[in-house]
């Protein structure tokens, strides 16, 4: 009799096991291996089992490839710049660099007990000046090309901290930090030419085909490139004509105001000819809104009437100049013509504020005179615009768009959405941008040769007001690398997105001083093969790596155009919220977060591992529930326990039917198991192994001691990537040496299972319509072609809604059409 399942003792053991034996370790100066990697976290220090979800179905996947023979790099490192380092030094008094190597520690701790295998070997840590050193140094050579520069852009500015906010410490318009209504103020400030690559980027995602389609799509409309007009309307009483940018030329007609941006030149002109008295008011205000507040879906569309007329080029009618809240300086050219018959913002717009509203585009159903309950964006039939009456609104926009270049009234244009990327931070905790200003010789980049330029540590972090650095008299006074004059440094400091914008490239020989990146070895590594991180950061950080990495194939320092061919995004575990009640995404302010380290005290990481890998499709938001650690808990307790029934059988030949099933059993786990887990679907190969475990209990008594070890050996080689330390000790215990990390991948018989055929019934909207014959233990994606194939007569002209697998025996496909 085995004795009893003690992770406690169990778990340190191999903890220690793999890091003495560098497991990890990774020799990339050689030919390339499988590059894969997790999105490096900010270190907090205070992780839960929400954000085990990626590190350990990566863990997962990296033993699987380690198992299989194949050279792996999995390094980690730390994007250890950023705010909350700051905030906390603040509220303690400490420096941020102490409150986040202690992060460090304890995270790595947790990696540890997590049985979580890194290559640390090649550690990053963002906020060491050996790291920022090629941050400044990538910054000069854009400088150099045009792709850096300084420009005046709108930022949340606290004017009692005296600095400058980030869009999420705002909150209610208000500074989270000192409860000061924000401002919004017009600063110099420095950017990258993202804009410059915006095609790029574009056609870019046309090369990925594995990437979710999801996040393709969020980048698309990120960039938002739109074909269009810029249309030249006049002002009355104005000598410059209002230029308005509209991928829609098609609905002027139907255009019964012009909308303005509150920061447009022209609102400045009319503040004190406008009708009503809060004009000014309402525009300050407006401008003092943040960018997320205004671009708020749901949020009511307010404005004011400029007591201004514009005329329509095209019709020659005048329609009134409105500021509204909906409009952005930074899209198109800060106006719009306003069709709101045709567009959801001004049909809201037009309803409160009791403006024309008159249909130019006809859709199904609908003539001159309909009257609309809400705004019609689709194609149709030109109506009441003079001389394109009757032509198909997809005919009209190129031909009205020719119509107003001939007549010198319109151009044609492409915008995009996406702006220059607005890197400068007024804060201490981050890169410090290098670059002095002089009075003889304006603004000049610190030479290579004296990078970095580092952050100084004579800081008072017990102050919340303005810039730490720009306290710093030992920092900011300096001399101009040019006249050798006396001159200022800059004090701000870069966005933490550019620290991992290129730090995958890094990992790849994080040791090499003399250079930003080791070229040799990046040709051979890059792109990152398995990129694996949350969709969250779908935009911002996947669009600047993919920019950066295009400047840094432009410098001739990396291959390729793409630094990751698959990307996998985890879904969210979510818990009852104790405020709420509601299943939220688990923080210390909901009381839903669990913390790992109670839960791998009382049932072993092994446990929480099975658990969150087995829990819903990784990629699936999944809630986490007590009942189901007992579950996962109660499942490698039955693991643990045949051992005994292996030994129990010991030289006994077995029934021959017994023998065979069993055997079937485990090939087909090996099968069910290795295609799940290379489509990253864990937790249905975790149902798989839960079948064999059920298959060795029901035939231990009957199948012999050949039968019953293989399938038990085969169970512990394919659960080791989810439960390691327990299938480490039941590979020693079952007589064998070194580590299942070395004993191979199982593999499975094709022909055995060949011969193994099970009968599918079909089912089309609930009536029997085929059968088909297929192997055993077919995954719901091959079933289910296997039963279109079948039932294909009964699908022509449908589109299948919903599909449901019943294994090994029914697939019924719900249509419609």
């Amino acid at each position: 009799m085995a004795e009893p399942y003690d992770p406690q003792q169990i778990e340190p053991r191999w903890q220690e096991f793999w890091a003495r034996e560098r497991f990890a370790a990774a020799d990339t100066a050689g030919e390339k291996g499988l590059y894969m990697l997790m999105m490096f976290p900010y270190p907090s220090g205070d992780l839960h089992v929400g954000h085990g979800r990626n590190y350990i179905l990566g863990d997962c996947l990296f033993r699987m490839f380690l198992m299989q023979g194949r050279k792996v790099l999995n390094p980690m490192g730390w994007d250890a710049f950023g705010l909350p380092a700051e905030n906390a030094a603040i509220r303690r008094n400490i420096h941020p660099r102490e409150w986040t190597i202690g992060n460090i520690g304890r995270m790595k701790d947790q990696f540890r007990r997590w049985g979580i295998l890194y290559d640390w070997g090649k550690e990053i840590t963002s906020c060491e000046p050996e790291y920022y050193r090629w941050n400044q140094w990538l910054f000069n050579r854009m400088l150099e090309k045009g792709l850096a520069y300084r420009g005046k852009s709108p930022v949340n500015w606290c004017p009692s901290c005296r600095t400058v906010l980030a869009n999420e410490q705002v909150v209610s318009g208000e500074c989270e930090r000192c409860g000061t209504l924000v401002e919004q103020r017009d600063l110099e400030q420095w950017f990258l030419r993202i804009t410059a690559y915006a095609d790029r980027l574009l056609e870019g995602l046309d090369r990925l085909p594995d990437w979710p389609e999801k996040v393709k799509v969020m980048q698309r409309n990120w960039i938002g490139r739109s074909e269009g007009c810029d249309l030249r309307f006049r002002v009355e009483g104005v000598e410059e004509p209002l230029t308005v940018f509209t991928t829609r030329v098609d609905t002027i007609y139907g255009a019964t105001f012009v909308a303005l941006a509150p920061e447009h030149p022209l609102v400045e002109r009319f503040r004190s000819t406008a009708p009503d008295a809060d004009f000014g008011e309402f525009v300050d205000g407006l401008r003092n809104q943040t960018r997320l507040q205004r671009e708020s879906e749901g949020g009511e569309k307010e404005g004011r009437f400029t007591g201004a007329w514009a005329v329509n080029p095209f019709s020659g009618e005048r329609i009134p100049i409105w500021v509204a809240n909906f409009v952005l300086m930074e899209y198109g050219s800060g106006a719009i013509m306003s069709v709101p018959a045709h567009d959801e913002r001004d049909f809201a717009f037009a309803t409160r504020y009791g403006l024309p509203i008159r249909v130019v585009i006809a859709g199904p159903g609908m003539g001159e005179g309909t009257v609309l309950s809400e705004a019609y964006s689709g194609p149709g039939r030109v109506v009441s615009s003079g001389p394109f009456n009757g032509l198909a609104s997809q005919e009209a926009i190129p031909r009205m768009g020719a119509f107003a270049q001939e007549k010198g009234f319109g151009t044609g244009r492409v915008r995009y959405r996406l702006r220059d990327w607005l890197i400068s931070r007024q804060r201490y905790w981050g890169t410090p941008i290098p670059v002095v200003y002089c009075k003889n010789d304006g603004i000049v980049p610190v030479p290579d040769d004296q990078l970095p330029v580092v952050l100084p540590t004579d800081i008072e972090f017990g102050k919340v007001e303005g810039n730490p650095l720009a306290r710093s008299a030992s920092f900011v006074a300096t001399t101009c690398p040019k006249c050798q004059g006396a001159a200022r440094r800059e004090t701000d400091t870069m966005d933490t997105f550019v620290d991992s914008s290129w730090y995958y490239a890094r990992f790849i020989n994080p040791h090499v001083h003399d250079a930003m990146l080791d070229e040799g070895r990046v040709r051979r590594w890059m792109p990152v093969h398995l990129y694996i991180g949350g969709v969250e950061h779908a935009i911002l950080h996947l669009m600047y790596a993919r920019f950066v990495y295009k400047v840094l194939a432009d410098f001739g320092l990396v291959p390729g155009d793409e630094p990751f061919s698959v990307l996998f995004n985890q879904g969210m575990i979510v818990g009852k919220s104790s405020v709420t009640g509601r299943l939220e995404k688990m923080s210390k302010s909901k009381g839903n977060v669990v913390a790992p380290d109670a839960l791998i005290a009382r049932y072993g990481a092994d446990t929480e591992r099975v658990y969150t890998l087995f829990m819903g499709p990784p990629e699936k938001e999944a809630e986490w529930t007590d009942e189901g650690v007992l579950g996962a808990h109660r499942f490698l307790q039955r693991v643990w326990a045949l051992q005994d029934a292996v030994a129990d059988a010991a030289g006994r030949a077995g029934e021959g039917s017994a023998n065979e099933r069993l055997r079937i059993a485990t090939h087909r786990s090996v099968k069910r198991v290795h295609t799940d887990l290379e489509r990253y679907h864990p937790n249905t190969a975790i149902a798989a192994m839960m079948e064999l475990v059920n298959a060795i209990g029901e035939t231990q008594q009957e199948a012999g001691e050949g039968a019953l070890r293989e399938a038990y050996e085969t169970l512990l080689k394919l659960l080791h990537p989810f439960a390691p330390h327990v299938t480490e000790e039941l590979w020693r215990l079952t007589g064998h040496e070194g580590s299942l990390l070395r004993a191979g991948w199982p593999t499975f018989d094709a022909a055995l299972l060949a011969r193994q055929r099970v009968t599918l019934a079909v089912q089309v909207n609930g009536k029997l319509r085929a059968t088909v014959e297929v192997e055993p233990g077919l995954d719901p994606d091959a079933a289910a072609a296997a039963a279109r194939e079948a039932a294909a007569k009964w699908l022509e002209g449908k589109e299948v809604v919903k599909v449901v697998h019943v294994p090994d025996r029914m697939v019924s496909l719900v249509v419609k059409g």
